[in-house]
């Protein structure tokens, strides 16, 4: 897994969520993922490929921090991970990939991006396409925990 690729993704995902959800993410250590189980109740996902590299980000929240996002960046107050949670899952997805999309470009490196998918429910399933080892890097803030999977060939 190239390295400049997880940084991009972990420095536009703190960049996204301080900047736009006033949130500072906390880093844990990093696991090897060995099943598809989600770790949160709602995750968004992308696909990223180039013509050197293949791979996927997802993010998965729980729903004491999807709840508190919503309530800072969109201003309502939801009881439930609902439609307005998922939207936001999937915009924040899209944030940080193309953050991180900016930042490769800066070095050179460019890749496709696609579209944003949204899943939601306790024990949903993120299913990588590729063989690459996935990763999972735990965040914990003010209110709660997250997690960023990542898995490039």
């Amino acid at each position: 897994m190239d390295v400049m690729i997880i940084n991009a993704l972990l420095n536009s995902l703190m960049n996204v969520l301080s900047t736009m959800a006033k949130l500072t993410p906390l880093p844990g250590n990093p696991v090897a993922k060995n099943d598809d189980e989600a770790r949160g109740e709602v995750s968004g996902f992308m696909d990223m490929e180039n013509d050197v590299t293949k791979g996927s980000m997802a993010i998965s929240f729980s729903p004491k921090v999807i709840k508190s996002l919503v309530k800072t960046m969109v201003g309502e107050e939801i009881k439930k991970v609902d439609e307005t949670a998922k939207d936001l899952t999937g915009e924040l997805t899209n944030m940080i990939v193309g953050g991180a999309k900016a930042q490769l470009a800066e070095k050179g490196i460019d890749f496709a991006m696609s579209t944003p998918q949204v899943f939601s429910g306790k024990k949903h399933q993120i299913k990588h396409k590729y063989d690459g080892q996935t990763v999972i890097l735990p965040f914990d803030s003010d209110c709660g925990e997250f997690f960023l999977e990542i898995n490039f060939v």
